[in-house]
């Protein structure tokens, strides 16, 4: 046991079991974070990391940001809770609103939630019940993507398409299929920005409405990037193709934007920067800048007056929510989140960054064991060549290795995932891949 599992104790290591964590490789070596400020984490033995990875995708604005911390300290102050049903508080308004105002198209309404996992399940509820109200109650079945990741409840488990995240759960929901995923490595390996092979493929839902009609398809759900699943850049012309298949049959489209919300590639959502505008898009990570649990759904105006349209004048009109839906504190963070994105500009800083971090991520293309690197926005991916019998090895051993040389990256199967904060230096990008090359010249 190191320095630091013993200072915890064996029993303060134990009572704890970590999502998503291999927890006898870490209970043997913990890595634990005591502070982080703008782009760095500390450990508990005092040693700067540089955070390259947003936490987990989400602290899109850098650590502990001084309005984010303010806003939430008054908050909790003046009013600690409030209940989202019967009941409002002003904060979840002005989120709202202000959610409306950066969405794209007639994305005009919110409904908030505390993860992504839940906002995934609320979009796929709303769906099928709008339906349902429109006097097409045949319309259950949910189509999602091979790869994809849409949170880990069981609505976006059986939409999603990873194989670990499903295989242990038994049936899920019934009534569900899957696109083929895009990513080829013959085809688009290396690729800069959207690979130009690969937009065909989204003809498969054709395939997919041909075998189960479109009287019985309530929604599609895609991420317009994969993140989870190692950063999947969609093919030119292959959401476009999406937005038309589903308009032709009356299918809403859905875009899992936890990830690439808020600045990510560039432009409020990937919505507005691929020019698709869909039905709902589910929301979370960024929204608050991680400071506190907060998530929503943005949806198409008509979809909100179809389940007013059909409630009396006193009756509830979505039997769905959360004791926790528009919290004060969550609500506080994301509003003063959302003012210090427009203040200091940074969904304009990524984009103008992303030409140098495109050139930073590609000077890897010929590192060892790399096989491919792809990028878009401020996110990219250097996939490994597996070892034979022992997948993922490479990529976690690189991980380590970053981590102990002061640089947080995420494995994620074979390929190491990329994210820093928008609020990233040109030298701080250097960093981040200076040391993911040194560290790759040492993994077997």
């Amino acid at each position: 046991m190191n320095d630091v599992a013993s200072s915890l104790g064996a029993n303060d290591l134990e009572a704890l079991w970590k999502p998503f964590t291999a927890n006898k490789q870490f209970k043997s070596q913990p890595r634990l974070y005591v502070a982080a400020k703008d782009m760095h984490y500390t450990t508990n033995d005092g040693r700067k990391v540089l955070d390259g990875t947003a936490g987990l995708w989400c602290v899109n604005a850098g650590h502990c940001r001084d309005p984010i911390v303010k806003a939430v300290r008054e908050q909790a102050a003046r009013m600690d809770y409030s209940t989202a049903f019967q009941m409002g508080h002003p904060g979840e308004f002005e989120v709202a609103s202000k959610l409306a105002l950066l969405a794209p198209g007639e994305l005009d309404h919110v409904l908030f939630a505390n993860s992504g996992s839940e906002a995934v399940d609320t979009a796929l509820k709303v769906a099928i019940a709008y339906h349902r109200l429109k006097g097409e109650g045949t319309r259950t079945r949910l189509i999602g993507r091979e790869r994809g990741y849409h949170g880990v409840g069981f609505g976006g488990i059986s939409v999603g398409g990873m194989v670990m995240n499903r295989k242990f759960y038994g049936s899920l929901l019934g009534g569900v299929d899957h696109l083929p995923h895009t990513h080829s490595l013959e085809h688009n390996a290396f690729s800069r920005g959207q690979p130009e092979w690969g937009g065909h493929l989204a003809d498969a839902l054709e395939g997919i409405v041909a075998l189960h009609d479109a009287s019985s398809i309530a929604a599609v759900i895609v991420e317009p990037m994969s993140g989870s699943a190692g950063v999947l850049v969609p093919p030119m012309g292959y959401l476009e193709r999406l937005r038309e298949i589903c308009t032709k049959h009356g299918i809403l489209l859905i875009f899992d934007e936890v990830i690439t919300g808020f600045g990510r590639l560039g432009a409020s959502f990937a919505a507005e920067r691929f020019g698709v505008v869909p039905d709902m898009i589910t929301l979370a990570k960024g929204i608050t800048n991680a400071a506190v649990p907060m998530s929503a759904v943005l949806l198409m105006g008509e979809i909100h007056r179809t389940f007013l349209d059909a409630a009396a004048e006193n009756a509830i009109d979505l039997f769905h929510g959360y004791t926790y839906s528009g919290h004060p504190l969550a609500c506080a963070a994301a509003n003063a989140t959302l003012d210090l994105y427009r203040d200091e500009g940074l969904f304009e800083r990524a984009a103008e960054l992303e030409p140098y971090w495109e050139e930073a991520v590609h000077s890897l293309d010929d590192g060892r064991h790399v096989i491919d690197v792809r990028n878009i926005g401020l996110v990219g991916a250097v996939e490994l060549e597996p070892v034979p019998g022992k997948r993922t090895k490479r990529a976690f051993e690189t991980f380590l290795g970053c981590f102990e040389k002061g640089v947080a990256v995420r494995a994620s199967a074979d390929i190491i995932a990329l994210s820093p904060p928008l609020i990233v230096e040109r030298a701080q990008i250097d960093e981040i891949v200076d040391t993911l090359r040194e560290v790759l010249k040492t993994i077997d």
